[in-house]
């Protein structure tokens, strides 16, 4: 059964073994899309597990597959049933084939892994080509550095992919921050596919929160923001000591754990949280911008979706990269910093308080990202919509004008 043809379709894949990234990256550029062009929908697939804990717009929904979960050894197993994880993906990459000849998208993104986990949607694309659907990898800004990413792309065998089968590659990012195949021996053919958008600017949702808002939000205060919190343990440790050390803060901290952080190990922090005064914790806030929106500065360990907020909301940021198993969150913070937009801080391992303590006074007298003028910074969501609509006019027309093209490439890499 095919879906009657109502209007313009996108469906957008989304890896998300854990972590919140991949998810609301998917999900802004998805109200993005629908928000500009009133007669698409757009599909989601997704193995988040929590995927519905958010809201989406009207003509936005998600196909939830079945989770996995990589393990500290590198391996993965399936999140919650339980069987083995070759079947999983086996299940996986059915439910994604069934759903794209089903909905037969206009135009499919795939995000970040270009033939989905273990080649999950390699099928899919090839399903999908000789069909006419526009196939798009979208990447961040970085992905990692170049001798990680290098030997896995070729163990993947990525290229021939994105040599034969993609149409186009978008970076969610600028050249002059960060190239993120820099370093790989990329072919002619596949740097013409690449477009620089501009980072995906995001906003606070017009509408008033429904959900019970911690007593902290009520006054000035710091907050402090792990993403899926799976690897925020140290940050979110080393603020807890800068508190529990110094009793010179200028103002209280909010902690957001993740909801992917150990059960024992919140529970650990939320005590802590509870013995001091001008410290509050909590879990998970499916609304960040709006908490973001409020903070007089942000403390984060530097994930595209955080520093994308961080700059569309203006705010003062102190950036704790990880740096395992990606360096990918370090090389964009150093960027950053350099660029003056954010401010760095290194774990270095022994987590000393006053060090922490002395960057969180410091804080709130940083100057705001919107202190730099970096043309282009923030277009990304309109540059991703020029770059659909094209391809929507030749569902119609049947083909893509030249000059089309040229005008819907705004950063154009090579």
């Amino acid at each position: 059964m095919k879906i009657e043809n109502t209007g313009p379709r996108v469906l957008i894949y989304s890896h998300d073994t854990m972590g919140l990234g991949h998810l609301r990256r998917c999900r802004t550029i998805a109200h993005s899309l629908v928000g500009c062009f009133p007669d698409m929908s757009v599909l989601i697939l997704s193995g988040s597990p929590i995927i519905g804990s958010f809201d989406f717009r009207a003509r936005v929904d998600f196909v939830r597959i079945p989770g996995v979960i990589k393990l500290r050894n590198g391996e993965y197993t399936s999140l919650n049933l339980g069987i083995g994880f070759d079947q999983t993906l086996y299940m996986r990459a059915q439910i994604i084939e069934h759903t794209a000849k089903t909905f037969a998208p206009d135009l499919f993104i795939v995000d970040k892994e270009p033939l989905g986990l273990r080649g999950e949607v390699t099928d899919t694309l090839k399903l999908l080509k000789p069909r006419g659907t526009r196939l798009v990898l979208g990447l961040r800004d970085v992905m990692d550095e170049p001798r990680s990413l290098a030997p896995e792309w070729q163990r993947k065998n990525v290229m021939p992919a994105l040599n034969n089968l993609y149409d186009d590659i978008w970076v969610y990012g600028l050249p002059q921050i960060c190239d993120p195949l820099e370093g790989i021996d990329v072919p002619t053919r596949v740097r013409r596919k690449m477009v620089y958008t501009g980072y995906l600017r995001r906003s606070v949702p017009a509408s008033q929160p429904t959900r019970p808002l911690p007593d902290i939000v009520d006054r000035p205060y710091i907050l402090v923001t792990t993403g899926g919190g799976g690897d925020g343990e140290a940050l979110i440790d080393w603020v807890l000591r800068a508190y529990e050390t110094d009793q010179r803060m200028l103002y209280p901290a909010l902690l957001v754990l993740g909801p992917f952080m150990q059960p024992e190990r919140q529970a650990e922090f939320m005590a802590r949280a509870g013995r001091l005064d001008n410290v509050e914790a909590i879990t998970f806030d499916a609304q960040m911008e709006q908490l973001e929106a409020n903070a007089v500065g942000v403390v984060a360990m530097g994930g595209y979706n955080t520093f994308c907020e961080i700059l569309s909301l203006d705010k003062r940021a102190l950036i704790v990269p990880r740096t395992v198993p990606r360096l990918e969150q370090l090389i964009r913070a150093r960027r950053g910093q350099e660029l003056g937009l954010v401010r760095m801080l290194e774990d270095d391992g022994r987590l000393e308080p006053e060090v922490m303590a002395k960057a969180l006074r410091e804080l709130p007298y940083q100057n705001r990202p919107s202190d730099v003028v970096v043309p282009g910074l923030l277009e990304g969501l309109d540059n991703v919509n020029r770059l659909v609509q094209p391809w929507l006019d030749a569902t119609v027309t049947g083909s893509v004008a030249a000059n089309d093209v040229e005008t819907a490439y705004p950063y154009p890499a090579g």
